[in-house]
């Protein structure tokens, strides 16, 4: 009976152990995560989102991308390089697919009641037809305005330079074409 109760008892403990490491290592990315809500909010809505994007439900590739790319140096910020260097390579994609598997935040704003602007059509292959993004592209329907035009400036200056294809596309379009494409974007 002793044995039987032993063998019971650390079969239970195995048991639980092997539950308990899944459920912990989630915690551990979660909790690692939570880093990112003082910028990006809480419940995914960014404390500045003129100047920071929305993360919540992003695109898993893009946000290892960009994570790797501010680990090592081909994306700058004074803020996400030093966070992005101070995390395990192996955590890099945990935290994107925790990010990505949120829900997009509740845009206030109302969809776009205008004709999409010219030159629009080139972003589509890369980021869909309703700019929800997919491999490797990112959502861009329903980050701020402000955000985007200053993104599209940076490729276009090539501040920005962590992807080959953007820069050209953005020196292809005047200040006015990338105006009113975040304008058209950030209302969808």
């Amino acid at each position: 009976m002793f044995k039987r109760l032993f063998s019971t008892i650390v079969g239970a403990g195995i048991g639980f152990a092997i539950t308990a490491l899944p459920a912990y290592a989630a915690d551990d990315i979660e909790a690692k995560a939570q880093m990112c809500d003082a910028c990006h909010g809480q419940n995914g809505v960014p404390a500045d989102p003129k100047t920071i994007p929305i993360i919540w439900g992003q695109q898993q590739s893009y946000l290892v991308k960009q994570l790797r790319d501010y680990r090592n140096g081909e994306r700058d910020n004074p803020i996400m390089s030093p966070i992005a260097k101070g995390l395990a390579q192996e955590d890099l994609r945990k935290i994107a697919a925790y990010l990505a598997a949120k829900s997009w935040p509740v845009s206030r704003a109302t969809a776009a009641s205008v004709s999409p602007p010219s030159g629009i059509a080139q972003c589509q292959p890369c980021h869909q037809p309703n700019f929800e993004g997919g491999p490797p592209a990112p959502r861009l329907a329903g980050l701020s305005y402000e955000y985007l035009v200053a993104t599209m400036r940076d490729f276009a200056t090539e501040e920005r330079g962590n992807n080959g294809d953007m820069p050209k596309f953005m020196q292809a379009l005047s200040d006015r074409e990338r105006d009113a494409m975040a304008r058209y974007l950030s209302a969808l």
